[in-house]
């Protein structure tokens, strides 16, 4: 019971950070959309970079990623709550019944950790090239989020099995 009870507590923390980051982006969409304009106007990296005619000017595109990213993260936010209240529900039943009802859950930290590691460190770094901006430089944190949400991934879908020894009613 333990472990089930570690796994949604883990994804509700997925969940809960992702909350906030789409209550971010939602409330100062302002402050948050000044990352992507500058990712796609590529105005504080190198100058003199080769990369640099890869740049998008328009406002339309411009928003249009951001709300995108947005509504990823909200679905990605979804799932993971949905998925961790499946669970809850579910924590009772047999090992083989709670593996089952994992699939929302891993969909929706799947889905975190494509926004993070190809929005974010494929597309803003390696497209974008802003690794190269003192002011946006967005890879670090993108790593420390996706390789977060990676390792609470490869936690659940261990699969659970049912143990019926002495120690079970300890828990």
């Amino acid at each position: 019971m333990a472990i089930k009870i570690s796994k949604i507590l883990l994804i509700m923390a997925m969940a809960f950070f992702m909350s906030l980051v789409i209550f971010s982006n939602i409330t100062d969409y302002e402050t948050n959309f000044q990352f992507v304009y500058h990712m796609f106007q590529m105005d504080t990296i190198n100058p003199n970079s080769p990369i640099k005619y890869r740049y998008v000017s328009s406002p339309s595109i411009q928003h249009g990623g951001f709300i995108l990213v947005i509504i990823l993260q909200a679905i990605t936010c979804v799932l993971c709550w949905l998925g961790s209240f499946i669970l809850l529900k579910n924590i009772k039943a047999p090992a083989p019944v709670f593996n089952k009802k994992k699939s929302i859950a891993i969909t929706g930290l799947t889905l975190g950790f494509l926004v993070w590691q190809v929005g974010f460190m494929s597309i803003a770094g390696g497209w974008y090239g802003v690794w190269m901006s003192s002011k946006w430089d967005v890879i670090p944190d993108s790593f420390r989020f996706f390789v977060t949400i990676i390792l609470v991934l490869i936690y659940l879908v261990m699969p659970e099995f049912d143990h019926y020894d002495a120690d079970e009613d300890d828990e």
